[in-house]
């Protein structure tokens, strides 16, 4: 054999050596790549289902743009898939009840008040919840006469009850520690509008309501407070006696001037606003001579002084008017006959004797008999 077919030969070989070689790359090769391409187009269906279990819409309101969902306190996941089904908001539960568990929302439930959304994913609606993102309540309160009254209007804006409330407002040695009494606390009730989480306990707003009180209660006030030798209380609850007594932001302080003057001789403040409170009958348009005898520490006509608590909830600018009370020498008023709102003063009892049988003449003439 020669050398040149030798070579040949050898040359053969190695070519077809490399023929199964580039072979069995090229296989390799095209199964990597199918591999990838499975796979790929696998997490690719795998992830289009994550995607919808976590973004997707999944929540329908029906119509309706939003509505509040309450989670009671002490509330479990059970009671949470209740509360959001019974309403039928959620599309599809199995996809919510996957996340909420992945989300370890199952363990961390929280109380409050939120706002749900239309279209709202399992991802933004479990975050909501989860976190604890709620919405407060504006809690306001006005034109309150009784302590009922006020539970009566609080508890249907916040989760605590009006047990809970009635309890809190009449215990004595809970009040004491704030210098206050059963009579007095309706004292820290300033009508205005305020935020407060609707899962707010009794206490917590309490505490929040005596702040606001303190708040007000500078020492400007305070001062002046002082130099009328009233406490914060005594000035609210004479506050809520003028209050009822005229609506005229004007005659405010010229009515409060009145009764200052009577404390200060210690006379009788004989208004006629504690008499139907202590009666408890609102209707009352003319108090008679009878009812200034109802027996009742509110009654000012059988008792000195102040009574042991308001008789409605004034608002701020009264507190402030009878802090900036006029100096006069009035110790008698009664409402004008021309039924306008505003009042006759009088610094004699035969004064105001003339003033009230022109008003009492008025009331006869409309038939106005109580």
């Amino acid at each position: 054999m020669t050398e040149t077919t030798v070579k040949k030969e050898t040359l053969a070989k190695k070519r077809k050596k490399g023929g199964r070689k580039s072979k069995f790359k090229k296989n390799f090769l095209v199964g990597f790549l199918t591999f990838i391409g499975i796979c790929l187009i696998a997490g690719m269906v795998i992830g289009s289902r994550y995607y919808k279990f976590i973004y997707v819409k999944n929540v329908d309101l029906g119509g309706k743009s939003e509505l509040y969902v309450y989670i009671p306190t002490n509330s479990n996941f059970e009671d949470v898939k209740r509360i959001l089904y019974k309403q039928n908001i959620i599309i599809d539960t199995n996809t919510f009840e996957w996340l909420c568990e992945h989300k370890a929302y199952t363990m961390k439930v929280k109380s409050g008040r939120y706002l749900v959304k239309d279209k709202m994913s399992n991802n933004e609606l479990i975050n909501m919840l989860r976190s604890g993102d709620q919405v407060p309540v504006r809690l306001t309160f006005n034109n309150i006469r009784t302590k009922e009254n006020f539970i009566s209007r609080v508890s249907k804006l916040i989760e605590a009850d009006s047990v809970s409330l009635t309890s809190l407002l009449n215990d004595t040695a809970y009040l004491r520690k704030h210098e206050l009494n059963k009579d007095n606390v309706m004292c820290i009730f300033l009508p205005d509008t305020y935020e407060i989480f609707w899962d707010t306990p009794a206490e917590k707003f309490f505490e929040k309501m005596y702040g606001e009180y303190e708040k007000f209660w500078n020492k400007t006030r305070r001062d002046k407070a002082a130099a009328i030798g009233l406490s914060p209380a005594e000035v609210v609850i004479l506050a809520s006696i003028v209050y009822q007594e005229t609506k005229k932001k004007d005659e405010m302080p010229k009515v409060a001037g009145v009764y200052i003057n009577r404390l200060n001789i210690g006379m009788p403040l004989q208004a006629d606003p504690t008499v139907i409170f202590a009666i408890g009958d609102f209707s009352i348009k003319r108090v008679l001579n009878a009812q200034t005898r109802y027996d009742s520490p509110y009654n000012t006509y059988q008792n000195a002084g102040l009574p042991p608590g308001p008789i409605c909830l004034p608002e701020p600018y009264v507190i402030d008017r009878v802090l900036d009370y006029e100096k006069h020498g009035y110790l008698y008023f009664c409402a004008k006959a021309d039924m306008s709102g505003y009042h006759s003063f009088a610094e004699t009892p035969a004064q105001h004797q003339q003033n009230a049988q022109k008003y009492h003449d008025a009331l006869n003439r409309r038939k106005i008999k109580k």
